[in-house]
């Protein structure tokens, strides 16, 4: 299954990625100390004590690993993970994953007379300026005309592991695995390693009370570049989460800063360059399902929970209480509107989306009432994506396997399209932010669909204009 997804913008990766360094001596004997430890954690909800967690799991891997003395160019991820217990196997409805090959698709109508402004915007068309190309060159380098995406996957023998594929092709870049189920990613391109920027994939994880930063730069690496909280020798690091990571959200503006939210019901706030903790915020009463950064005042952080509120909060006042609102079911997603500083959506586990523009509160947050209520879907939506190029299109997906794209005009929202992209249970949508149009699609049956939506003859004929639109 794939559990989060996130899009790498053209030209950030390296043309030719860098090999994995062996461990140092310093860090191969952390790795045996780690394989010694064997400690339980309690989750919310879960009664039983691990025996052995995934970091101990994933130590093995890592040993085993370079203990060998070559590696296949295609070996397939051997790392063993715990049991997902039944809580979150019943979460995320694995009673409907059904069986279908493996494989990316572009969806299309079959309109082949769609129009692209340039060659660049057209996402069937690869290596523009490489037709002489040979393959293994292909293999090994990376264009800047190509769009990565990086999926955060379980499969069926419940090995976790993020995988680097391009939407156009079958071509994938790398595996990198993990200790444990991911649950959420953001990419960043602070420059962790120096330089200006970096092409690097923040991963919370199932279990562990911790998130792993992933240089994507680098070819076959078994370790991430940075973690930030977790446990040491049993107990947890100053600042740490202490239950599962849920949401992520990197702050463009402020770019070593990174935002978390958890189910031990906090929201923190990282410094990455120190790999500290710098705010800590208890305003949920329940685990906190999503972050998101304000566009156009990155200072202020919004969040979501299971508590049946979202909050606001100024992240460069964090003694402020913040303006916590009541939105009437648990909270699955949230994000803010590209194209307007006082809006934002929340979609929640009874399948209602809701609308806010901060500015209609009279009072306080807790006066503001939604711009309007969408019953988009009959089990929860549990993921929202805003289009970057077309003001007023966004995009729901659901539990009840369906992406449905919406009008929000005038506040008069329309359903434009509905979309069965065959991909099971839905828990990741997002559209490209370089083909604005491809919307990319991840849920229960583990393979990433990339949907046209430009195909649609709705969609075309409200928006085709914005197609050229970067």
């Amino acid at each position: 299954m794939i559990t989060a997804f996130s899009w790498v913008p053209k030209g950030a990766a390296k043309a030719i990625p860098d090999r994995a360094e062996l461990p140092s001596k310093e860090e191969i004997e952390k790795l045996k100390e780690t394989c010694d430890q064997v400690y339980s954690e309690d989750e919310e909800d879960n009664t039983e004590d691990e025996k052995e967690n995934g970091e101990v799991a994933h130590a093995k891997t890592v040993a085993e690993a370079f203990g060998k003395s070559s590696r296949s160019k295609n070996a397939s991820s051997s790392i063993e993970v715990d049991d997902l217990n039944d809580d979150f196997m019943k979460e995320l409805d694995m009673d409907n994953y059904d069986e279908e090959d493996d494989r990316i698709e572009i969806f299309s109508s079959g309109n082949g007379g769609l129009y692209y402004a340039s060659n660049e915007m057209d996402p069937y068309l690869m290596n523009h300026d490489d037709s002489d190309d040979s393959d293994e060159d292909d293999d090994q380098t990376i264009l800047p005309t190509k769009s990565m995406i990086v999926c955060a996957k379980t499969d069926d023998n419940d090995a976790s592991y993020l995988d680097i594929i391009f939407p156009t092709n079958i071509y994938s870049r790398g595996r990198f695995e993990l200790p444990t189920a991911p649950l959420c990613t953001a990419w960043l391109d602070c420059p962790l390693k120096g330089g200006e920027k970096g092409n690097f994939l923040a991963v919370g994880l199932y279990k562990k009370p911790m998130i792993e930063i992933w240089d994507l730069d680098v070819k076959d690496e078994v370790l991430p570049c940075v973690q930030l909280g977790g446990k040491e020798k049993g107990h947890y690091k100053e600042g740490s989460h202490t239950r599962s990571v849920l949401g992520l959200a990197w702050n463009r503006e402020f770019r070593n800063t990174l935002a978390s939210s958890s189910a031990d019901k906090k929201v923190k706030v990282w410094d990455m360059a120190t790999e500290k903790c710098m705010i800590t915020m208890e305003h949920h009463t329940k685990k906190v399902q999503a972050v998101a950064w304000n566009h156009y005042a990155p200072e202020v952080l919004l969040s979501g929970s299971f508590d049946q509120t979202v909050v606001l909060k100024d992240g460069s006042k964090p003694s402020h209480s913040g303006f916590k609102r009541s939105v009437m079911s648990k909270v699955e997603s949230l994000a803010w509107d590209p194209h307007s500083e006082h809006s934002f959506v929340v979609s929640l586990k009874n399948g209602i989306v809701k609308v806010f523009d901060v500015r209609q509160a009279s009072n306080s947050a807790s006066d503001l009432k939604p711009s309007f209520t969408l019953q988009a879907h009959h089990k929860p939506a549990t993921c929202v994506s805003y289009n970057i190029s077309a003001p007023n299109l966004l995009a729901t997906g659901s539990m009840d396997k369906t992406v449905k794209l919406w009008d929000l005009s005038d506040n008069k929202p329309s359903c434009i399209a509905s979309h069965i992209p065959n991909a099971g249970s839905l828990f990741s949508i997002d559209f490209s932010p370089d083909n604005p149009f491809l919307l990319a699609i991840g849920g229960t049956r583990g393979d990433l669909k990339v949907w046209d939506t430009l195909s649609d003859t709705n969609v075309s004929r409200r928006y085709g204009s914005s197609r050229a639109r970067p």
